[in-house]
């Protein structure tokens, strides 16, 4: 692992009677929670590829504006979008290499989120205090990664790679695509295999198999599998749902001889929340494969392969967009759904027992 900053979500100069939500000034209930995103957990926030050297960039997860910027020695710093003296964003201000300078009233902060510099007051009491949010980060995967936590009391667990882009044998192609849907739908989505079948019909890798099937829930140590138990190798017929340092589903399509050297088709996704309704959409399409046939796959994914996989993607896209915001309030569910429902209920669970965690710190 590369560039994890050694902060625990945050520092801040004193102690509120309240626990706040990291980034928000305020406590959030199961609900907030769940519809805006869980914390204490890695997620995916942008492709390292679109953060150069003196870039700063901004972008909204979870709900809260964050600032991108990569220092003068190459590493990834990720600070809450709100200069500590006025809360004017620090991403209109100006990059000084190991530190950003506020456009408003010139307060430099350094990656850390510490005031390192006031210069309209030299020697205020602001100056020397770590009052900016700064998240722990890493790059991974050519994708920038943090632990967003819950209240600055949280500890950074343990960045894990998914086994799919942690292991050599595999190559993978990266996607990152912005949607206009809540996250938790593109996690039911996932969770249903059986759509696969219907949706993506048409496609170039999902024609065969049945339209009907039986499934079941497989439990692993690490989360579960959702299954078809009548079909194998034919469709969108297994996910693996993954609760280790991030969450994060795990698949196989299977692919024609046509389609090149190693096997099924693999692809592992996560989806960030940007907002209540909207979503950054990691993927990375992999195969196993080494030597020459890593060579022909790459050829192939490029000039053949990649348009295909976006055409399914935009069918995934295009209908989660045009559900109703309520859509998951109002369902009929019947045995196929299996995996939908037990992914909701792990993630209510979680937001419940998140807003419990506020509510103790009240004093």
């Amino acid at each position: 692992m590369t560039g994890t900053t050694p902060e625990a979500g945050t520092k801040a100069a004193g102690r509120s009677k309240k626990k706040y939500v990291v980034g928000t000034r305020r406590q959030l209930d199961a609900a907030e929670l769940a519809a805006m995103g869980l914390r204490d957990r890695w997620y995916p926030i942008y492709p390292s590829r679109f953060v150069r050297t003196g870039d700063m960039v901004k972008v909204k997860r979870l709900g809260v504006d964050w600032l991108l910027f990569r220092d003068a020695t190459g590493q990834i710093r990720m600070l809450e979008d709100r200069c500590p003296h006025r809360s004017a964003p620090l991403s209109v201000g100006q990059h000084l290499g190991d530190r950003v300078a506020c456009k408003y009233h010139g307060v430099q902060v350094d990656g850390h989120g510490t005031v390192v510099s006031v210069p309209g007051m030299p020697g205020c009491a602001l100056e020397g205090k770590t009052v900016t949010a700064s998240l722990a980060v890493t790059e991974e995967a050519d994708t920038i990664f943090a632990f967003v936590p819950l209240t600055e009391d949280s500890e950074v667990t343990a960045f894990k790679l998914p086994d799919r882009l942690a292991n050599t044998e595999v190559s993978w192609f990266s996607n990152y695509a912005e949607w206009n849907s809540p996250w938790r739908f593109y996690m039911d989505n996932v969770l249903d295999p059986m759509h696969g079948a219907f949706l993506h019909r048409e496609s170039h890798s999902m024609s065969g198999g049945d339209t009907s099937a039986r499934f079941r829930i497989r439990e692993t140590d690490r989360g579960f599998f959702f299954e078809k138990t009548d079909q194998r190798g034919k469709n969108f017929d297994w996910v693996e749902f993954c609760r280790e340092s991030m969450d994060y589903v795990d698949l196989e399509i299977p692919y024609a001889d046509s389609a090149g050297p190693g096997g099924p088709f693999g692809i592992v996704g996560m989806s960030t929340p940007i907002d209540a309704n909207t979503s950054a959409v990691f993927h990375w399409r992999t195969r196993t494969v080494s030597d020459w046939e890593r060579d022909v796959w790459r050829f192939m994914y490029k000039t053949t392969l990649e348009e295909k996989h976006w055409a399914v993607l935009e069918q995934d896209r295009e209908l989660l967009e045009a559900l109703a915001s309520d859509a998951d309030k109002d369902e009929h569910l019947y045995q196929h759904d299996l995996g939908v429902a037990r992914i909701r209920r792990i993630h209510d669970a979680d937001a419940r027992k998140q807003a419990a965690i506020l509510l103790s710190g009240t004093a």
